[in-house]
């Protein structure tokens, strides 16, 4: 799939999940995409929430998966706050 499809449909599935993150204080950033790993970064009050790993797991990657099911793994980076 060509990079560019790629990165809309895990902007896509982002979007579909910041409004639960944004309701919680919260929000996602996309950071990367390479290989078959999706890199984000968890901002707000996602970064100090201690089911951000939960969330990361069961919500986003779940939801790119859905839109883009060759990525393999999401992955957060923690950012300079």
């Amino acid at each position: 799939m060509e990079a560019s499809i790629l990165k809309e449909k895990v902007e896509i599935a982002l979007a579909e999940i910041r409004p639960f993150l944004v309701a919680d204080g919260g929000d996602i950033t996309l950071v990367e995409i390479s290989d078959e790993t999706v890199t984000i970064q968890l901002e707000g009050a996602c970064v100090g929430c201690n089911v951000n790993q939960m969330t990361l797991k069961n919500g986003v990657e779940a939801t790119i998966k859905k839109y883009a099911p060759q990525i393999k793994r999401v992955v957060e980076v923690q950012g300079i706050n």
